[in-house]
């Protein structure tokens, strides 16, 4: 199988493609940087101006699949008015180029997974959600609707289309996982704001093995919840950092001090929070490996990293 991957050099995407070169598969990656990735077996560079199909439209012909991950880091930076323009812009544009090599491909792939996020959902309490369930209200929800909405005039083009929905992942070596522990390190770890938010989260390990199902499951269509079932609230996320860490985890971060600090951005990140049920991977037979965020951390961490205290 050849898959294109936009958004292949990020911390998904990278295991996205570990995982199907480990099993053989040819990759092609796209990228700003075509010309400084270092090569790697069974990975193709393909230039990549996030706009458009240029440069990359004939690597389309032959490949069962194409996956859109692009989208700027939510949390790299404050919200301002021109970061969250970035945001969104990055999203759009994204979905645009996508757009364009589909429609002009002469073999186009005929599977497109496209990404997203659980926080489409917005603010939800305690009351678990489904994929059946609309968008909610707010910055993120409505960042995550237009994304998945900037590619679906692929399925009109006769694409399966899959929207994988994506919980926090954590994994070692990047992404949310390392800023989470920092304050744990220092002796400084809690709960953010009253603690019983949930929050949604899955093993990247869990989100590789799900994207890949949603590539090759002629049944997976529309939108997929990928969170773990194991749902936990601010509290409970806060005494599993804890305990992996051997840590306390009793300095609560007020959300007045949060929103002081952070505005718009902590209480859509932080003190928002949705019970994601990943439904629909249930219903096509999938297992989670990391069910309980316990077992997660201890396999993410390890005896090295928790050493480091």
């Amino acid at each position: 199988m050849k898959a294109v991957i936009a958004g292949g050099t990020g911390f998904i995407g990278r295991a996205l493609v570990r995982s199907l070169t480990g099993d053989g598969h040819a990759v092609v990656v796209l990228t700003r940087t075509p010309a400084g990735k270092r090569p790697a077996p069974g990975v193709t560079y393909a230039p990549f101006d996030g706009a458009t199909g240029e440069g990359w439209l004939r690597h389309l012909d032959g490949a069962a699949v194409l996956v859109n991950l692009v989208g700027e880091d939510i949390a790299s930076g404050y919200w301002t008015a021109a970061r969250k323009a970035r945001l969104r812009q990055s999203r759009l544009d994204a979905g645009a180029a996508v757009m364009d090599a589909l429609r002009r491909a002469a073999d186009p792939p005929r599977v497109l997974i496209q990404g997203s996020a659980t926080g489409f959902y917005g603010d939800r309490s305690e009351v678990p959600v489904d994929e059946t369930a609309p968008a909610g209200a707010g910055f993120l929800a409505a960042l995550a609707r237009d994304w998945e909405a900037s590619t679906a005039g692929a399925e009109a083009l006769g694409l399966r289309r899959a929207v994988a929905r994506t919980a926090v992942v954590l994994g070692a070596g990047g992404g949310a996982l390392p800023r989470m522990l920092a304050p744990y390190r220092f002796f400084l770890g809690g709960p953010l704001g009253p603690g019983t938010q949930y929050f949604p989260w899955i093993h990247l390990a869990d989100e590789v093995a799900a994207i890949r199902l949603l590539m090759e499951h002629p049944q997976a269509s529309g939108p997929f919840n990928l969170a773990a079932p194991g749902a936990l609230t601010q509290d409970g996320l806060a005494q599993a950092l804890g305990r992996a860490l051997g840590r306390p985890a009793a300095l609560r971060a007020p959300a007045f001090l949060l929103r002081l600090a952070l505005g718009e951005m902590a209480q859509e990140l932080f003190l928002n929070g949705v019970r994601a049920v990943p439904a629909k991977l249930a219903r096509l037979g999938f297992v989670f490996r990391f069910p309980d965020i316990g077992a997660a951390l201890a396999d993410i961490l390890g005896a090295g990293e928790r050493s480091h205290g």
